[in-house]
């Protein structure tokens, strides 16, 4: 298998054009993964200047859809479709992203089963810190 690092992140994930919001997986193991994105002006989460600060939990459910792909493509299995269930302790030092900013998004597996997982999950970026716990479920269904 290529390594991940190396290939297209919208191939990790069930996402497809504008909606793909990362840029580029940065690491990797078999508990956490990292992404970094720098955020658009494309007006589909923001006004094209800014984008409020709770779009960070689609930055989030989007690393841990990359996570479980290059899980998936490493255990050789097809990449499944996975919904974000609830998010928990949502605490952010910003009310919002500007536009042009990188950002960092860590997720670190905390439990997961065959279908349920928790993750706990930061954003990191010039002056930004963000951190909460996503559920997140993976119905046995493939893409």
């Amino acid at each position: 298998m290529t390594d991940p690092k190396n290939t297209d992140i919208a191939s990790l994930m069930p996402h497809s054009g504008k909606m793909v919001l990362l840029d580029r997986l940065v690491e990797y193991d078999e508990i956490s993964a990292t992404a970094e994105l720098v955020v658009r002006d494309d007006g589909l989460l923001g006004d094209g200047k800014i984008v409020p600060a709770w779009a960070g939990i689609e930055y989030m459910a989007q690393t841990i859809a990359v996570y479980a792909g290059i899980m998936a493509k490493i255990a050789g299995d097809q990449i499944k479709l996975g919904f974000l269930l609830g998010t928990r302790r949502y605490k952010s030092n910003v009310a919002e992203f500007k536009v042009g900013s990188t950002l960092k998004v860590r997720v670190e597996k905390i439990m997961q089963d065959e279908r349920l997982g928790v993750f706990d999950c930061r954003i990191q970026g010039d002056g930004v810190e963000i951190s909460a716990n996503l559920n997140v479920y993976e119905p046995p269904i493939t893409l």
